[in-house]
């Protein structure tokens, strides 16, 4: 026997059913025939919508940032002085290295080893043993197998949004900045190691889901130019940028260093992205000063320029390349600008930039070439600057390799024994004589998701050519990955939401009348 107050509040509400006495102590008990159920689903419904209301506003502006950053950070190249809009604006991105398959199982591998041929030794085997063995091939299933398909899988999803992350830099700061040519200083794939087969899957990767529309830049040399043009020299009348088109530099995941470089990976890379030493000129004219002068655009393949070389043959071939652009450039309008386009950075000593210069070999029965190098040398890093540039030509170095990214200037110093010497940019005692040189700061996730944007233009007061360059961050990764994860749940719960209220509208509760029982 309860309490008078238990057989009050029992008396109110029986299993979900509504109670009311009368005057004469009957009691009308309510029922619904799907009340519980009701209750159920109208408490579910509301949890739900509360989410999704929850998240709803987060997730609209959240994304609109994502898709619209290079606005919201005000990203845009550096204006021209004379003419606000620059004539010359490159979007340059160091370094997105596409990993593949190296990275994942064998694919060919069974899921699950340990059930290969199971079924007959068990059968072969006593049952003691055979006991034994199911015993240990469900263990390692489930401490082993299952965790490395998990594993693999994780592998697979993380490499497919890595894609569509890099996507988005290239196409948000492209559509926002309206760049004049684009180039990629290098390292476009993670590996030089990796067979024909997988090169072309990174390949295909790298055209069609990553830089999705665009292609190498080609000319076709007409016949009246083709004796008075070499083959590594083309002129840009038409505008690179109308194609639009990457300006590929090659890299050491993508051909190697000098230690083990050699002529198949430089065919297969040129095949896919382009040739690996060239130099576009591009003519611009000054109408306020009745001048035409020209930018050079210089992609040197800086891979195979220092000794020991594995394939002397290539490493020749490169400086003959570097010697017939110098003499070239050194024949032309000294008001002619260079911009040099390479992977590996310019010599510079230690705590100028976050890589300090280093160098490392091969073994001698591997044939001890260069395996692994920070920096150019410092005979070939003068080479260039006094080469290309002098003490007088205007002009810019763009690389990548240094995933941290750097700012140097070279300030060439004739009281100073006649040789360059580098600081961090922008110099205190710099002088005019010398060039800055920028390592682009690598567009992988780890490193922010960096864009470099470079302006050129004519100072017809000084008759020089001068460069600008500024960056655009997306952010780490994982920004990339919590927003699109929140727009999923927002979209699934939002679907959910519309879905149990058409459910609690479509099921009407039916109120059934019981006075048969009485309850004292």
């Amino acid at each position: 026997m309860g309490s008078e107050k238990e057989r009050s509040k029992a008396s109110t509400e029986i299993w979900g059913c509504k109670v009311r006495g009368n005057f004469l102590g009957r009691h009308d008990l309510f029922c619904c025939s799907s009340d519980n159920n009701n209750a159920v689903s109208m408490r579910l419904s509301g949890v739900v919508q509360c989410a999704f209301l929850a998240l709803i506003l987060p997730a609209v502006l959240s994304t609109l940032w994502l898709y619209l950053y290079p606005v919201a950070q005000n990203c845009h190249f550096p204006p021209s002085e004379q003419h606000g809009v620059a004539p010359f604006r490159l979007l340059a991105l160091g370094d997105p290295q596409l990993e593949g398959d190296t990275s994942l199982p064998d694919p060919n591998a069974p899921l699950f080893p340990g059930l290969v041929g199971l079924a007959n030794r068990l059968w072969t085997e006593p049952l003691d043993v055979a006991a034994r063995l199911l015993r240990r091939t469900v263990k390692d299933m489930v401490t082993r197998d299952l965790p490395r398909l998990l594993q693999a899988q994780r592998k697979k999803l993380d490499l497919l949004g890595n894609d569509y992350y890099l996507a988005h830099i290239y196409r948000s700061t492209r559509w926002w900045t309206q760049p004049t040519h684009v180039s990629v200083l290098g390292d476009l794939l993670g590996s030089q190691w990796i067979n024909n087969h997988e090169f072309d899957r990174r390949a295909n990767r790298f055209w069609n889901r990553v830089f999705v529309g665009a292609h190498p830049w080609s000319h076709n040399t007409h016949e009246e130019e083709s004796e008075y043009i070499a083959a590594w020299d083309f002129v840009d009348k038409v505008g690179a940028s109308q194609t639009p088109a990457l300006l590929n530099v090659a890299g050491n995941h993508d051909i190697g260093y000098a230690g083990d470089i050699n002529q198949h990976r430089i065919d297969r890379f040129e095949r896919a992205f382009g040739k690996v030493n060239w130099r576009i000129r591009i003519p611009f004219s000054h109408p306020s000063s009745n001048l035409t002068t020209e930018l050079h655009l210089v992609n040197l393949n800086s891979m195979n320029l220092d000794n020991p070389a594995w394939n002397q043959h290539l490493y020749h071939e490169t400086h003959s390349y570097l010697d017939s652009v110098i003499n070239d450039t050194n024949t032309r309008n000294p008001q002619d600008a260079v911009i040099l386009l390479t992977h590996v950075p310019l010599y510079k000593p230690a705590g100028v930039c976050v890589d300090p210069p280093f160098f490392s070999y091969f073994e001698p029965h591997h044939g001890g070439g260069i395996r692994e190098q920070n920096h150019l040398s410092r005979q070939s890093s003068e080479k260039i600057l006094g080469g290309l540039f002098g003490s007088k030509r205007a002009g810019i170095v763009l690389n990548g390799h240094d995933h941290e990214g750097c700012d140097t200037w070279h300030d060439y110093s004739e009281a100073d024994q006649a040789q360059w010497n580098s600081t961090s940019f922008p110099a205190l005692n710099a002088t005019t004589h010398g060039i800055r040189e920028v390592t682009v700061r690598s567009m992988m996730g780890d490193y922010g998701g960096n864009a470099g944007l470079l302006s050129a233009w004519f100072d017809d007061n000084h008759g020089v050519w001068k460069f600008e360059y500024a960056t655009c961050y997306l952010g780490k990764q994982h920004i990339w990955w919590a927003i699109h994860i929140v727009d999923i749940v927002v979209v699934v719960l939002g679907i959910s939401s519309g879905l149990l209220q058409l459910l609690d509208l479509v099921t009407p509760r039916r109120l059934v009348l019981n006075t048969d029982k009485k309850y004292n």
